[in-house]
């Protein structure tokens, strides 16, 4: 069993309390923590999982890595470098530090964490059907998200920077409960003060009440409704979930299955407990049909349109009772597992991500049964998004970056001059290797029956097994592909006709505005968001234009089109002017673009930039560039660097932060690529980015970098060396090299 400081288990810990639904989980009476020297990481092919040895015999066999103990904030006794006096020699201080991170099959990892709705989900799944709960697990989840609690109040947020919710509240108390924590913990007597003083859980939005009744926590008329009958609509009517956004439709269809079910796990003592908790009177006392649209002000990013709450009213009082017959049901029900089964089946059981995973086993749990192979499979692929860090284990946002992460590093060191250094060569061979191996080289069985998107030739964000196309990974890995197949010295892994494969799955998915979205074209209205019944999320609905994903293609297309100028070539140049028309349009007056992707105008303003670079406009021939440069130096601080709040993916106005190194290196690669003039304010950027660089080459993380769906953030910790590596590397190509330092 786990080594741990200060615990207190309830009987022996290897054969922990078992509850009356079957699901086991350690009894912890106070914090505690595993030893963190036990923890190691694999990774086989890119399938990322993180074990705990219980015995000396294996900690002998299994030394940790490099790349264990940097993931987990132990110490890693590196020599310090010589100090750095000019950009390229902070770039290879940095890859000296970066490449020994690199994993066996030749990408790179990181956690991609963030959201604080992710865990609770997965645990939640996992104590509803049954699934044993290994104590290294729960004692580090507890640590995290007491890790995560913010202390000023005792609740959680939405995300990791988040001021506290009714939903990140609420889930992470339930969860707690669940993992062992005592209700007397002064840590979640404080938490529940909080929920209190939020109205209680009966407050929390959708998926937050969705899950409480799951639990049995909360009653399904305290729950909006989830129709199933909605997959039975004809594939023209303008609302049919097919035309959603790809992470809505996967979840919206477990949880209409499951929602159709009514399904509550059996009532345990802890359970009972837990509902006279979370609620600011009795359990037995709550109309819970009457709080079906209570929402805490604080959650209510995206309030229901009068449109969804009248739709929800004719569900609840005239469909549901009198004219939902039993063949719609199950007509309904049959179809939606159908769709549940195909998805499994399609990314063997990994699932688009840690939303509709745990979602899917449920809905399994339900169909096949707690021995079914649909459920043991489940059980062996929800690990891929568990990370384990010195806080304690999150979930992922996904069961990684791999290929995303991957494809940028190589493009950092080609853009840095450096893909010709002896020394890196082996490091970026083996990174092509891994890009080679994740290419997706079939389409999905009966894709257009489970409304997949074509993906041949594409690069998923993470692997090839997940099997989900994006615009922007193919694009970025595809150019990663050509940079070192076109370098003297490289092997060609990725042959002509599959680097055509990827071209003619990225031409199917421009939009009619010229844009590129993100896993497929758009197919619904924006108007549908008027269905948007999550709440806490904006813009979720329907897939969008965005312009990080359309520079992607675009400066792909541009090299692909340098390399194979007659292939498909009107199709190319077609697909080149109606994505740059579209950049140019969502550019804002006052030289701007909203990053959706990234945190925000830093990070929508550099890849617009280089979509523009990529024609040949630059500052001395563009208004709309010399506009945007002038946008990015209105936004430099005093210290030379760059720093944007996540408010703004919040309020669509750049809101400052303190400097940070990712997004100095962002406005920095903006205005290189734009050929700005002067030299002074780009050479600042590079004095700040290099004097914070530790003495073994590493950047240390500062806040959050990412974002998806305007309010919920997420980290991407490699961000801190792949785009100073990049940034550095340009500017000494572009001025020679000079000392800063």
């Amino acid at each position: 069993m786990a080594k741990v400081k200060q615990t207190v288990f309830k009987g022996n810990p290897n054969n922990p309390e078992k509850h009356l639904n079957g699901t086991t989980v350690a009894s912890i009476n106070e914090q505690v923590t595993t030893d963190i020297q036990r923890w190691r990481f694999l990774d086989e092919a890119g399938r990322q999982t993180w074990h705990y040895l219980e015995t000396e015999e294996e900690v002998k066999a299994w030394p940790q890595s490099t790349a264990d103990r940097y993931f987990l904030g132990l110490s890693l006794d590196l020599p310090e470098l010589q100090t750095p006096k000019t950009p390229l020699s902070t770039v290879q201080n940095a890859l000296s530090f970066f490449s020994r991170l690199q994993l066996p099959p030749g990408n790179w990892a990181c956690e991609y964490g963030g959201p604080m709705f992710l865990l609770p989900g997965m645990v939640f799944a996992w104590y509803v059907t049954q699934t044993p709960i290994p104590a290294p697990i729960a004692i580090e989840m507890k640590r995290y998200l007491f890790a995560r609690q913010n202390t000023n109040d005792g609740g959680w947020g939405l995300h990791i920077e988040g001021e506290s919710t009714a939903y990140g509240t609420t889930m992470t108390y339930v969860v707690l409960r669940l993992l062992g924590a005592s209700e007397e913990d002064e840590r979640m007597v404080k938490a529940r003060g909080m929920l209190h003083q939020l109205g209680g859980a009966v407050m929390g939005p959708h998926w937050a009440k969705f899950w409480l009744a799951v639990l049995g926590v909360m009653e399904w008329e305290g729950v909006n409704p989830v129709p199933p009958e909605l997959w039975l609509l004809p594939d023209w009517v303008p609302i049919a979930p097919w035309r959603w956004w790809i992470h809505m439709r996967m979840v919206f269809l477990p949880m209409s299955y499951i929602y159709s079910k009514r399904f509550v796990t059996p009532l345990t003592p802890l359970l009972r407990q837990i509902r006279e908790e979370i609620y600011i009177q009795s359990h037995s006392s709550i109309n819970f049909s009457s709080h079906r649209n209570s929402v805490s002000p604080r959650d209510n990013y995206h309030p229901k349109s009068w449109i969804l709450t009248l739709f929800n009213w004719i569900l609840v009082y005239i469909w549901n009772p009198f004219l939902r017959t039993s063949y719609i049901r199950k007509r309904a029900e049959d179809w939606s597992f159908d769709l549940i089964h195909r998805e499994d089946e399609n990314t063997d059981y990994a699932d688009l991500a840690p939303v509709n995973a745990p979602l899917n086993l449920v809905a399994c749990y339900i169909h096949d049964g707690l021995d079914s192979y649909s459920v043991k499979r489940h059980r062996e692929r929800l690990p891929e998004f568990l990370w384990m860090k010195h806080e304690g284990m999150l979930v992922n946002g996904t069961n990684g970056v791999q290929t995303w992460d991957t494809s940028w590093l190589i493009q950092a060191v080609h853009e840095a001059g450096l893909a010709e250094d002896p020394k890196w060569r082996p490091m970026l061979t083996k990174a092509l290797e891994f890009l080679e191996d994740q290419q997706i080289r079939e389409n999905c069985r009966e894709q257009d029956i489970c409304y997949r998107q074509q993906r041949k030739g594409a690069w998923a964000f993470s692997t090839k097994l997940q099997g989900y196309t994006v615009s922007d990974t193919t694009s970025e890995a595809m150019k990663a592909v050509m940079m070192l197949q076109h370098t003297p010295g490289y092997p060609t892994f990725v042959h002509n006709d599959r680097l055509h494969d990827a071209i003619d799955t990225l031409l199917t998915m421009q939009n009619a505005s010229g844009g590129f979205a993100s896993y497929e074209p758009t197919r619904g209205s924006e108007h549908l968001e008027y269905l948007n019944a999550a709440e806490v999320f904006g813009r979720i609905m329907v897939e969008y234009d965005y312009p990080e994903c359309s520079t992607a293609v675009v400066t792909a297309l541009r090299l692909f089109s340098k390399h194979h100028p007659e292939y498909r070539k009107a199709d190319i140049s077609k697909a080149l002017d109606g994505a740059l028309k579209y950049i140019r349009k969502a550019q804002r007056k006052d030289g701007s673009w909203y990053g959706s992707w990234g945190i925000c105008f830093t990070y929508g303003g550099m890849f617009a930039l280089e979509s523009f670079a990529s024609v040949g406009e630059t500052c001395a021939n563009s208004t709309r560039v010399k506009k945007a440069c002038e946008f990015f130096l209105s936004k430099q601080r005093d210290d030379g660097g760059w720093g944007e709040s996540y408010k703004g993916c919040e309020t669509g106005v750049y809101v400052q932060r303190e400097s940070q190194i990712v997004m100095t290196s962002w406005a920095i690669i903006g205005l290189m690529v734009a050929d700005y003039p002067d030299k002074e304010p780009i050479e600042r950027a590079v004095r700040l980015i290099m004097t914070r660089q530790q003495r073994n080459g590493e950047w240390k993380q500062e806040g959050v970098e990412g974002v998806f769906n305007k309010s919920v953030m997420i980290s991407y910790p490699n961000y801190k060396f792949i785009f100073p590596i990049k940034a550095l590397g340009m500017f000494a190509r572009k001025y020679g090299n000079p000392e800063i330092l």
